[in-house]
């Protein structure tokens, strides 16, 4: 089977975080926006809204708010892609409509759209030769983040991406081993793999001859029970507050 063309890409697509020090063109910024606006939506609802970050300052306050990440300010271009129930409630409204309130199966959805618009516009960028890398602490810092992009109740910001030419560096960088699709894909129904399979399926990160109980708990303590990832979880229901 042939793999070039857009398999390559998304095959080949890695998480960028330094950047040479040359500007995202106008034109080519827009072609990146039009093709995540192009991704598909619920409804053709496009139930997000695309924060475009072009001033430096708040660029850099969100390298600090942002589990403190200073390639963030670095970055030629930033967008947050906000799940955005608002808007049309507000249409509802403007039309007459006595629309109940947003409930958390709205978010759901417009979460699913916010994050296929920016896998959208990363795979375009890709293609045009620009990296990018997500960056999910933009869900943390609920009450900061809410001032600071001036996001009303129904607005959750689900996603945010950074892009920017890669440095040699990075081009040259290995992408981190996936999965093998028996561990990930299941046939007509969910079933919970035992421990052998759960060590099968992270042998990739630990390696044949490492020791998994060590790897585990450290990975463990670094992401799963971080304080950030606690604080993340803390200002989602925050968020979700305003759904319920």
């Amino acid at each position: 089977m042939d793999r070039s063309g857009t398999i390559k890409e998304l095959t080949e697509r890695r998480s960028v975080r330094a950047y040479e020090d040359k500007a995202i063109a106008k034109e080519v910024k827009e072609v990146i926006i039009q093709a995540a606006m192009e991704a598909p939506t619920a409804g053709n609802q496009q139930l997000y809204t695309i924060l475009d970050i072009t001033d430096q300052k708040l660029k850099s306050t969100l390298a600090e708010t942002c589990d403190h990440q200073p390639f963030i300010a670095r970055a030629p271009m930033v967008l947050i892609f906000c799940a955005d129930c608002q808007k049309w409630y507000d249409a509802f409204k403007a039309g007459g409509c006595k629309p109940r309130r947003p409930l958390a199966g709205d978010l759901m959805l417009a979460v699913s759209d916010a994050v296929i618009a920016a896998q959208n516009a990363v795979t375009a960028a890709w293609s045009l030769g620009i990296g990018s890398c997500y960056i999910g602490d933009i869900m943390e810092q609920c009450e900061t983040h809410r001032e600071l992009l001036h996001l009303p109740p129904y607005v959750l910001p689900a996603a945010m991406v950074v892009f920017g030419y890669p440095t040699k560096q990075q081009m040259e960088r290995r992408k981190p081993k996936r999965c093998q699709q028996k561990y990930i894909v299941h046939e007509n129904g969910y079933r919970p793999m035992d421990e052998g399979e759960l060590r099968g399926m992270l042998r990739k990160e630990y390696n044949e001859d490492g020791d998994f109980e060590s790897w585990i708990q450290a990975f463990c303590r670094r992401k799963y029970d971080s304080d950030f990832s606690r604080e993340m979880s803390r200002s989602v229901e925050e968020y979700l507050k305003a759904f319920q």
